[in-house]
């Protein structure tokens, strides 16, 4: 998730770390806080690796800035990302988001219909968060009100999503076919 946070923010603008590390936490920040810790190898990672550039530039103040900056390489392994992304990136909600967010960069509408076929697929399969045995429960065989709550939410929230998919699949099947 923070390889396609960094590549997609960058794939849109240079930008210093201190910069990056705050779009990513507004992304995912409630889901995973993204420390100094964390970012700064995944840079020199992705630096190494030559998916990114780092130059220094004056800061405002004493110090310089290091300004990141996506190489062709990086911008290929970004739409390469978004094009065939692993299975967590259609089955987690959050690593999704994560996905959709940068989704526009993928230039084929095409590609992107796919993508979102494969979530439409994922969320038509029978789940629930508790189960019976192998049978999944509803909100309507729980007593719980607290699980009836999460079932319930989760169902409208499924239901939102599944509408989005079709519109948005259809919508992108008109581009392509124009």
């Amino acid at each position: 998730m923070l390889d396609l946070a960094t590549l997609g923010f960058l794939y849109e603008e240079p930008l210093h770390g201190y910069e990056l590390r705050t779009r990513i936490a507004r992304l995912t920040g409630h889901v995973r806080a993204i420390s100094h810790g964390t970012l700064y190898p995944a840079i020199k990672r992705m630096e190494k690796a030559g998916l990114l550039v780092r130059e220094s530039q004056p800061g405002a103040a004493a110090a310089p800035r290091h300004m990141l900056s996506l190489t062709d390489q990086g911008r290929q392994t970004l739409l390469e990302l978004l094009r065939k992304p692993d299975d967590p990136f259609i089955t987690d909600e959050n690593r999704w988001f994560t996905l959709l967010a940068f989704l526009r960069h993928l230039p084929d509408p095409g590609a992107q219909a796919d993508v979102l076929r494969r979530r439409l697929t994922f969320l038509q399969e029978p789940s629930s968060f508790f189960y019976s045995g192998d049978r999944p429960l509803s909100s309507k065989d729980v007593d719980d009100p607290f699980r009836r709550g999460v079932l319930t939410i989760a169902r409208a929230t499924s239901e939102a999503e599944l509408a989005w998919l079709h519109e948005t699949i259809a919508d992108l099947a008109d581009l392509s076919a124009r």
